[in-house]
Parts: C-alpha cells; structure tokens; sequence
C-alpha cells in the first residue's frame, strides 16, 4: 500500500506511522518550574543526538509541563524507564494540572541530582542530568507553526547503577529498557546481538 499523509488516505482504523517508526526510546523526564515544581512525564520522540558533547532531545506535541518547566528551569532529567517500571511510567502520562508532582502521583521515590536542580527517579538504573539548550518551535512545509516543540538538552552528569557494569561495559540488556511502538504497544530490550563495522573503505566518489 501507499498512502499520502496530508490525505491520510492509508484506509486503517489507525495511523501507521508511529508503528513505522519503532521501536522508540523513552525519555522519562524530570524538570523543574521557576517556582520549584516538579513535573515527571515520558517522551517516545526522543533520542541522542550526538555523544560529543552528549545531546539529547525530545519533541512535545502542544506547550505541555516539561517543555515549558525546562525552559524555565533550563535543566532537565532523562531517566531511563525499564520494564520494572513500566506501569509506574505509564502513570505519569496522565494529563495532571500544571504543579500536580507526578513522581509523587505514581508512588515513586526521588533521588537529588548531583550538577541540576529537577531529581531523577530513584528505582531507575540510569539518568542524565541535562542543561537545557534551546527549545524549538517547527513549523510545517507552508510555513505555519504546528504546536509542536522539540526541547534539546546537554548532558552534563551521567548516573549508573553499578550493578549493570559488566566487564567495563554498560549492560543494556540486564536493565530491560522499554520502548514505544505504534498504537498501545511497547518494547523491552531483553537482549542484544554485536556486529562489529566494515573497516577502511574508499573516500574517494566514483
């Protein structure tokens, strides 16, 4: 099939995109207001976008608490949500009123962070404290604004749980990370395979 996405015309009870474009790493975040509100919710547009220096970004559909508690706290958390805390996660999506602390809400505990004010969550095995960058505001191809806003952050503190460093490496598997795919479903990372990159290869353009 095919289909023209300012038509929509795919003929499925359900977009497809989101299943496309899967699975999706979650970015479980923690920010801070000017007043000192926390807010804790989870983002599957997001990602790393680059190791040097560590940047990593989400995308807010519409001005909702994180986007706008980052950029007034200009900080933010990233934890890592985990198949353990999959139900817990899923709690702090709910839509509650601007000062409502999430974390509290969905019965998790708060860990300080050490180099930003927003804590991460306690029970997951990894966190990044970001400083916030920029926000940025799209716009589609007519040139009209879309309520859409991609928040970007740079990692200036890393936490691990000791527990998953194994043999001088992050065990990705043993914290059974979980990603979002299309509609309701998810993901858990339960294990991994290794494949090592071509080396060499010619620069030259033919």
């Amino acid at each position: 099939m095919f289909y023209d996405t300012l038509k929509n015309d795919h003929g499925l009870p359900h977009n497809p995109f989101k299943a496309i474009v899967a699975p999706r790493p979650i970015g479980w975040i923690t920010s801070m207001s000017a007043k000192g509100e926390i807010n804790l919710a989870p983002y599957s547009f997001f990602n790393g976008i680059t190791d040097h220096p560590p940047i990593v970004m989400f995308s807010s559909e519409g001005p909702k608490h994180s986007a706008a508690f980052a950029e007034e706290g200009k900080e933010f958390v990233c934890s890592l949500a985990t198949y353990e805390l999959r139900n817990e996660m899923n709690e702090t999506s709910a839509p509650l009123p601007r000062g409502v602390d999430e974390m509290k809400a969905a019965g998790l505990a708060a860990a300080p962070s050490r180099l930003v004010k927003p804590p991460r969550v306690a029970a997951s095995p990894c966190a990044l404290e970001c400083k916030w960058l920029k926000t940025v505001k799209l716009d589609d191809l007519d040139g009209l604004a879309l309520e859409r806003f991609v928040v970007f952050g740079q990692v200036v503190g890393v936490y691990i749980d000791d527990r998953f460093i194994k043999d001088g490496r992050l065990d990705t598997a043993a914290m059974r990370p979980i990603a979002r795919c299309g509609y309701d479903q998810y993901a858990v990372v339960q294990e991994v395979f290794a494949m090592r990159r071509p080396k060499g290869g010619s620069s030259v353009v033919k």
